[in-house]
């Protein structure tokens, strides 16, 4: 999702190393994905913990630097992955009250240990623990759950590849150059209109889904989407870092693909609240 609009219009060689390294890494973690969505329960859960560790870990190495060898904080990591995984399983268990207070002193805990940088690890702890509480919410919803995780993913990943096609084919203006040079209004656009489009189209799945409702409520999604990469670009920019870390071939690390659902996933559900289920029972 980093980088995903482009700066200038498609040139010789789009098709390069760059772009197939993402369609090939996206062919191995799109089956996992779907997998353990599929499945629900502690197998997805379980993905998210996994998921929520390595951006955790890739958050605190962040200040460091792109040259550190500096060795992570062991101890902070480790109770603060503790206290992510522990609020994911009673998330898991429908214990929500619980499970934001275990996020809530854990975040605490995880400043107490990095004195040199509280308001990052604190900050760090709410931005990977309450996309992933979310995510785990939205599944476990009855009946209808998968479906609206599977909706959420598609559209986040919709908008990242529409922002990359857009944006590279057409070029133009760019939308936030202080922080992202490379991304730019086509993009957005671009992004957005494949949204729509991708929430729409899943929508039928589920007739009695306000479809058309939908598909404008992903192109919100969208917007919201390109803020978490916007958000990841700046905190990447502040260090002079490039990728959050080399987990995943042509996208980076962990923070770096998944930037976008960290901002979607709670806006999703936020969005389910207040829409009633989406007119679901």
């Amino acid at each position: 999702m980093a980088a995903a609009m482009a700066e200038t219009p498609v040139a010789a060689g789009w098709l390069g190393s760059a772009l197939t390294k993402r369609i090939l890494s996206a062919l191995v973690m799109l089956p996992l994905a779907l997998a353990a969505l599929w499945f629900g329960k502690w197998i997805f859960a379980g993905l998210v913990a996994l998921a929520a560790l390595l951006m955790l870990r890739e958050w605190q190495r962040l200040p460091d630097g792109p040259e550190s060898q500096a060795a992570p904080d062991t101890k902070a990591l480790a109770l603060g992955g503790a206290a992510l995984v522990l609020a994911i399983a009673l998330m898991r268990l429908d214990l929500r009250l619980a499970s934001l207070i275990v996020l809530l002193f854990g975040a605490l805990a995880y400043l107490w240990l990095q004195p040199a940088r509280p308001r990052w690890a604190f900050g760090g702890m709410i931005y990977v623990g309450l996309p992933s509480l979310s995510l785990i919410w939205l599944r476990d919803q009855p009946e209808h759950g998968r479906l609206i995780v599977f909706w959420l993913l598609l559209v986040v990943w919709a908008t990242d590849t529409g922002a990359y096609a857009f944006g590279r084919l057409i070029g133009g203006p760019k939308l936030i150059p202080a922080i992202s040079p490379n991304k730019t209004w086509a993009g957005l656009l671009g992004g957005m209109l494949c949204a729509a489009l991708a929430g729409y189209g899943v929508a039928q799945l589920e007739p009695r889904l306000p479809a058309l409702s939908l598909g404008l409520f992903a192109a919100l999604v969208a917007v919201v989407s390109q803020a978490g990469d916007f958000f990841e670009s700046g905190a990447k920019r502040r260090f002079g870092v490039k990728d959050s870390g080399a987990l995943i071939p042509g996208h980076g690390g962990a923070l770096d693909r998944l930037d976008g659902v960290l901002f979607a996933a709670p806006f999703v559900a936020f969005g389910l609240l207040l829409w009633g289920g989406w007119g679901l029972s």
